[in-house]
Order: C-alpha cells, then sequence, then structure tokens
C-alpha cells in the first residue's frame, strides 16, 4: 500500500531516550530553559524519525516524545478543561500512574493547540516518509471522569457537553489539516473498555448512563472528523491500557464491532491482538470494504520477539473473517502511552517493529 496504513505500521509512541529523559526532569525542576528542552527534543525526534525510516516503516510519528501522558497533554490544552492533581492515579492491574485528572470548568472550546506545531516539525523532517499525529479521541475527556468532572452550571445536561466538545475538536482537526496533516489517528480506548463488564459496572456505581453510551462516542467521532478533507485519512488505534507494560480491562470486539466498523467514519482501525484478553477475530466480519484492519499482534509489553509463523497463522485465521487485501499488522500498542514507558529495552522496541517489517513484506509482499 502506498498510503496509510501501511501493511507493517505502528501505534506511535517510542520509548524515550535517555538523554531526553534527563532534559525533561531538568526542565521540571527549572534547571534548563523551555527553549533548551525544546532543542533536546527536537535532536531526539529527528534521530527517531531517522530510524523508523531506516527499519523499514513508511509512517513516522514524534514518538509522543514532548508529552508526559497520551492523553492528558493534548485535552489540558482544551478552552474550559483543566489538569489537576488528583488523590489517585489512574487503577491498571497491578499499579498506579502519576495522580492527575481533567475536569471542566467551562465552556470547551478549541483555542489553538502546541500539538500543530509538533506535528509541523515532523511534517518538516519526515523526508519521505508519511508524517502521522495522534491524538486522544474526544471519548478520553467523558469516559475517564464523566458527570462528576463536568462543571454543572456550564453544562447542566451533558448534551451540550458533547456539543461543545465535538466543535472543538473539528476545529482542531481543521488546524492539523492545515498545517498539512493527512494521516491522523485517534486513540480509542473507551470503546475497548466498554467490551469489559468490569468497567461497565464501574461506570454504573459512579452514576453513568452506559445505554446508549456507544452511540453516543460514535456520533461525537463522526462530529469531530466530519470536515476533513477528502484526503485526510483518519486511523483509530483500540487497546484495553497500557502503562509499564500493565493493563486495564478485557474482553472481546463482540459488543461494539457492529457500530464501530459500520457507525464510525474512520478509514482504518489499529486493534490489540496481542493476547487473549482482546477476544477472536469472529468481530472483523463486520468490516465493510474500503475500510483496514491493522492487526496489533506484536506486543509492546514485553521484549520476547514473536515468530514470524505464529504471527503468520494468526494472519491467516484473521482472513478468514476479513479479506486479507483489508488487513495489516503492527504492535498492539506504543512503547510508551506515558513517559515512563514499557518494561523492554530501545533495542528490544525496534526489533518489533523491524520484525512487523518482515512479517509485512514476507505475506503481502
Amino acid at each position: 500500500m502506498d498510503s496509510p496504513p501501511f501493511r507493517a505500521d505502528h501505534v506511535g509512541s517510542l520509548l524515550r531516550p535517555p538523554a531526553l529523559r534527563e532534559a525533561r526532569a531538568a526542565r521540571a525542576e527549572g534547571r534548563i530553559s523551555a527553549e533548551a528542552l525544546r532543542a533536546i527534543e527536537d535532536a531526539a525526534i529527528r534521530e527517531a524519525i531517522a530510524q523508523q525510516k531506516a527499519i523499514g516503516l513508511k509512517a513516522v510519528t514524534d514518538g509522543e516524545y514532548r508529552r508526559a501522558f497520551w492523553h492528558f497533554d493534548f485535552l489540558a490544552q482544551l478552552g474550559g478543561v483543566e489538569m489537576y492533581e488528583a488523590d489517585q492515579g489512574i487503577q491498571f492491574k497491578g499499579g498506579q500512574t502519576k495522580a492527575y485528572g481533567l475536569k471542566v470548568t467551562g465552556p470547551i472550546r478549541y483555542q489553538g493547540h502546541p500539538f500543530v506545531a509538533d506535528y509541523a516539525f515532523v511534517h518538516a523532517n519526515a523526508g519521505g516518509a508519511v508524517p502521522k499525529q495522534t491524538i486522544p479521541s474526544p471519548s478520553v475527556l467523558h469516559f475517564r471522569g464523566g458527570r462528576r468532572a463536568v462543571d454543572s452550571h456550564t453544562y447542566p445536561d451533558m448534551d451540550g457537553f458533547f456539543a461543545d466538545l465535538g466543535e472543538a475538536y473539528a476545529a482542531a482537526v481543521a488546524d492539523f489539516a492545515g498545517a498539512g496533516c493527512r494521516y491522523l489517528q485517534l486513540d480509542e480506548v473507551n470503546i475497548a473498555y466498554l467490551c469489559d463488564p468490569e468497567q461497565i459496572a464501574q461506570l454504573k456505581a459512579r452514576g453513568e448512563e452506559t445505554e446508549g453510551l456507544l452511540g453516543r462516542y460514535a456520533a461525537l467521532i463522526n462530529r469531530a472528523i466530519a470536515n476533513r478533507p477528502a484526503d485526510m485519512f483518519v486511523s483509530m488505534h483500540l487497546c484495553r491500557g497500557n502503562f509499564r507494560s500493565m493493563h486495564i480491562a478485557s474482553g472481546g470486539y463482540d459488543p461494539v464491532a457492529e457500530v464501530l466498523f459500520n457507525g464510525i467514519g474512520v478509514d482504518a482501525y489499529f486493534m490489540e491482538y496481542d493476547d487473549e484478553r482482546s477476544g477472536g477475530f469472529a468481530p472483523l466480519r463486520f468490516l465493510p470494504k474500503g475500510k483496514t484492519v491493522v492487526l496489533g499482534l506484536v506486543t509492546s509489553k514485553r521484549g520476547a520477539l514473536e515468530s514470524k509463523d505464529a504471527l503468520k497463522r494468526r494472519i491467516e485465521e484473521a482472513a478468514r473473517y476479513a479479506p486479507i487485501e483489508q488487513l495489516a499488522i503492527s504492535p498492539q500498542c506504543g512503547f510508551a502511552s506515558t513517559e515512563e514507558g514499557n518494561l523492554l529495552t530501545v533495542e528490544e522496541q525496534w526489533a518489533k517493529l523491524r520484525l512487523c517489517v518482515e512479517v509485512a513484506e514476507e505475506v503481502w509482499g
């Protein structure tokens, strides 16, 4: 394939180099200037782009090197949204993230975003590769805090919240498009969480209306991307949590597949499929013509390399439910959804991505 998604692709985030970690810590402590940090980030991103290209990837990202979190850094820059120090972090199976949260304190609006300049840097340094921009799906702002995190004076009912959020995202998509972005990815973990009865129970326990929530998220995403340029390719990444090699949710895609594939207007789906928590491939039977599923068969959570034969068997199994020409391969998630990163080495990370490229060449040519 000459356009996204590529037969071998990747979700986006990469393990942070030691020099970058040290510089970010120094900036947080006030020991270096914002300009000095930016220069170190720039150098690290150029190197990451070169490495992605060297192993044969056709789409490149900045590794999310300028972020601490895959989601908070984007959402906290929307008007009306504030990041705060919470009582506890997000609970994973085995540990918690740093204790931060988001709350909506006023009307949600787009007011420009530093990520657009970050994208422009990747665009200028991609050197023939396709620059990909990743941002959290708009549903993330609702799922994590729900009604309790939204100011009731600003939004006495949630219809206004969802309407303004959709409009803010539409403006962000337009801004990225104006900067030249033609490969945009929405990181949509929450639709995968809706496949887990435990997550549904937690939503109900805090008073959320779960009936119809999938449809509401679908409409929100569709509004966000409705006016994108005809040549902008939009993918969606689904996973069940990724922090320090831990996860949150489990459950196959069966409860959401029909709406996911036919009710949401994205072009491709990066789907977590690296272990039994993701269920089987049968939900892929709902995939319509013209869309692609990127099978996340290679885990980013552990360093041990998968066997090519096992990966090929998995691709063959998936092809029983969706045409093989509508399939591709990638890791199941990024390698560093937060700046701490997963529990594997940088060398193991690149070996995983190289494996995706080699398998794709052997399967699809």
